[in-house]
């Protein structure tokens, strides 16, 4: 029986023509080991139980069929929380750590005080919701999805979680409306890419399209949530929307249009893109 390490390194060899991350061969081995209680790096050069080599080594022949390692392990971890995921959920992202981050600090900065209102539109698995809901405690978030598969998830994320969260299943902010709710907060990571754009196999071929393509130029869901905002936003409130790296100017466009009054900005990611739009509403 091989070592953890050799598997990993055969794993390596592999993989080695495949459009796959360096490290994913080891994260991936860490996982597996990390869920049943095991330090890999203490038990690296050890020899590998039967059972977790072979889970691996069929993990890996999924990988070179360019299927996202997250359904295979079944879950993402987002800002420190494991997010369960599956075929029919789109998988979170780390960039949307940082909208999640932004929209903390502005509750600060604008909602000092009392009670926050907030929805998260197209909420996928949960990871905004769910850590808005448990990274400050004053908030009174709901989330809404168009997909009954995805709210089934992302309310079985909020419960492993620990979190408080209100789900809907509706289109975007219909189901808002419907219950009479007004926001301090509205949030959205939408599907905002072009629908004729190549896209990793990986993504293309595995992750829900309705969470991927925002029509011909990927700004099909901004219209409409800028459009309708005003019916479920309250008199003072804030937008926030994660966003393409190029559709900065196409966003503050859609704000001044809908929103003339109201000061709009976008703000860069770590890696210095374009990724997150905040609309200001009388603040």
């Amino acid at each position: 029986m091989s070592t953890y390490h050799e598997l990993v390194t055969a794993a390596n060899h592999a993989l080695k023509d495949y459009n796959i991350g360096d490290n994913t061969a080891k994260y991936f081995m860490y996982e597996l080991l990390n869920e049943r209680g095991i330090d890999m790096y203490l038990h690296y050069e050890e020899e590998a139980d039967a059972e977790v080599a072979d889970v691996y080594k069929k993990g890996i022949e999924r990988l070179k069929q360019d299927e996202p390692l997250a359904y295979i392990l079944g879950y993402q971890w987002f800002y420190g929380r494991k997010f369960y995921v599956h075929e029919d959920v789109f998988i979170p992202r780390y960039e949307t750590e940082e909208l999640c981050g932004e929209i903390l600090a502005n509750v600060d900065e604008y909602f000092p005080e009392g009670e926050v209102t907030v929805a998260d539109i197209a909420c996928g698995s949960g990871a905004i919701d769910v850590t808005l809901a448990l990274e400050e405690e004053r908030l009174k978030v709901y989330a809404t999805d168009l997909s009954k598969i995805a709210v089934e998830a992302a309310a079985n994320n909020a419960k492993k979680n620990g979190a408080d969260v209100t789900f809907f299943v509706g289109d975007l902010l219909e189901p808002i409306r419907k219950n009479g709710l007004k926001l301090d907060i509205l949030v959205c990571n939408p599907p905002y890419i072009v629908d004729d754009i190549a896209l990793d196999p990986s993504v293309v071929n595995y992750e829900p399209h309705m969470a991927l393509f925002g029509g011909a130029d990927g700004l099909d869901f901004y219209r409409r949530l800028l459009a309708e905002a005003k019916d479920v936003i309250k008199e003072k409130a804030m937008i926030a929307f994660e966003i393409g790296y190029d559709q900065k100017e196409a966003l503050l466009q859609l704000a001044k249009q809908y929103f003339p009054n109201d000061r709009a900005e976008v703000v860069k990611d770590l890696n210095g893109k374009d990724r997150m739009f905040f609309l200001y509403h009388n603040l």
